[in-house]
């Protein structure tokens, strides 16, 4: 059984998408441990602003496994394909860890961006913070409490999760 780590974002109708994709891996996945939510300015471009929050849960499922069901769930929540890097998202799933596995295919594990990205690295510290990035040999907590926090303006919001979740 491994463990693996959710980030998940969301600017076009934030609060029904992340709702939506969080019943969607309870399903794939079971229990899941969840960061509270964050809203963070858009990163690369002008946009709305994001939400954002980090989950974990433990799953059986391949790491190429875990990745199609991510995008079986941001397509059923209206993600298009081949949208620019750097636009508006109705839902943005990432693997952001599976157990400590170092991998560059399917996926870069760990996702190199928990290391630049506040969005992504506040709510990982917050969930996780003891346990430590595979490459850097830091725990989340310490690379948070190091992070350049005037590179990205980011803050905790108030949400309302599901009732199914608990």
């Amino acid at each position: 059984m491994a463990k693996i780590y959710i980030s998940l974002g969301t600017n076009i109708e934030p609060e029904q998408h992340l709702k939506a994709g969080l019943l969607d891996l309870q399903q794939h996945f079971g229990k899941l441990e969840l960061s509270r939510v964050f809203e963070s300015e858009s990163v690369g471009f002008q946009g709305t602003n994001f939400l954002n929050m980090v989950a974990s849960a433990d799953t059986e499922l391949s790491i190429s496994d875990v990745v199609a069901t991510f995008k079986m769930i941001e397509q059923d929540n209206g993600r298009i394909r081949g949208e620019k890097k750097f636009s508006p998202r109705s839902l943005d799933i990432d693997l952001l860890l599976y157990d400590d596995q170092i991998i560059e295919f399917p996926v870069e594990l760990p996702r190199g961006e928990i290391l630049y990205n506040a969005f992504v690295l506040w709510p990982l510290a917050e969930l996780a913070p003891q346990l430590t990035h595979p490459l850097v040999n830091k725990s989340y907590q310490s690379l948070w409490l190091q992070y350049d926090k005037t590179q990205q303006k980011i803050w905790p919001i108030e949400f309302c999760f599901p009732e199914q979740l608990f």
